[in-house]
């Protein structure tokens, strides 16, 4: 099978340290950026703007699109906090698998309906905890069990069978293949599929064709097709951003600092799509190793060459400005520090 490299550039390095403090390159993180517009025009850009990336868990929101159309969570009575945790990465808290169990409680499923497995919770990794080694963990911890609650959800609503929910022909993943190609502005023949981490069907789209999705979502005005689900997936992303992730997560960091404007969901693989209603434009991001280490110092960068924030280090994101890499003995052995450059197109 051919596959074509995307031209991908240096977006992060990481150094290493000696005992005078002296760094030395390490290792290059690639990638590419897209800035653009909801109707896709391009503003800004790094690398390889049209590479074929696979969206991961920031496909989310748009996978939600066409139960929020029909009002599916008005039938159930879901809060706008149960509509952030179907977009939502959650962190296994207590506020998550109890807001996930009232879903399917309200639809009539059980938690072993959920095909999405088990892990353990990203709540421990978020806080450097331990996991306690009496703990007990079910689906309702797996990072993505709302948005599954969700499909269950869809199901119940259109008394479509809940045994197969995840199959690529299924009435539901029709529903949300073609919501993905709409959001993207691509045809759906054209999606390249795969299988997700949950089990899940997941598409890969080009970088900018998920920046513009992303400023698709952020905007003010009803959709043509989907009429208010973007404003009400905006606004219960951007209203529980905690739901979204949780405790010391990126997601989380970016929508508080700016609230009711950002709205943003990472995927696997590093990846990350942010939508900025007040510039009506969205920004994807794919660091080309997939390592999340490398993403969030680059986020920040795009950010501030961007224009839309001046000090980060005097907002939530300051943790993940420059990250130190420690040893096991907590020694600082170097750091990771982005060196993109935006350009204009």
């Amino acid at each position: 099978m051919s596959i074509t490299l995307p031209q991908h550039v240096p977006l992060a390095i990481t150094t290493r340290i000696d005992e005078a403090g002296t760094s030395t390159l390490e290792s290059v993180h690639y990638g590419s950026v897209a800035f653009a517009d909801a109707e896709g025009v391009l503003r800004h850009s790094a690398g390889d703007p049209r590479a074929m990336t696979f969206t991961r868990s920031a496909l989310k929101p748009f996978q939600a699109m066409p139960f929020i159309a029909e009002g599916g969570h008005r039938r159930y009575g879901f809060s706008s906090a149960q509509v952030a945790l179907m977009c939502a990465s959650h962190s296994g808290e207590p506020m998550h698998t109890d807001g996930v169990a009232d879903m399917l409680a309200r639809i009539g499923c059980r938690a072993e309906q959920l095909q999405c497995g088990c892990h353990v919770p990203s709540y421990y990794a978020a806080v450097g905890a331990k996991v306690p080694p009496d703990a007990k963990f079910t689906t309702l911890h797996h990072n993505c069990s709302g948005k599954h609650a969700g499909m269950l959800a869809y199901c119940r609503l259109h008394d479509h069978p809940v045994e197969t929910y995840l199959a690529f022909d299924h009435p539901l993943q029709r529903q949300i293949r073609a919501a993905v190609a709409y959001s993207a502005g691509c045809a759906e023949a054209e999606l390249p599929a795969g299988i997700d981490g949950c089990s899940a069907p997941n598409y890969a789209v080009p970088l900018d064709r998920l920046a513009s999705a992303f400023a698709c979502l952020a905007q003010d005005t009803p959709d043509a097709r989907y009429g208010e689900a973007p404003q009400a997936i905006f606004g219960a992303m951007t209203g529980h951003p905690e739901m979204v992730s949780g405790i010391k997560r990126n997601d989380l960091a970016l929508m508080q600092t700016a609230p009711g404007d950002w709205v943003a969901k990472a995927g696997a693989e590093g990846v990350q799509g942010i939508g900025i209603r007040s510039r009506g434009l969205g920004i994807a991001i794919k660091i080309a190793d997939g390592n999340t280490r490398a993403l969030y110092p680059v986020i920040i960068a795009v950010l501030e060459q961007l224009g839309l924030v001046d000090d980060p280090a005097a907002t939530p994101l300051a943790d993940h400005l420059a990250p130190r890499i420690e040893n096991f003995r907590g020694l600082v052995t170097g750091q990771v520090k982005p060196v993109l450059a935006l350009t204009n197109v």
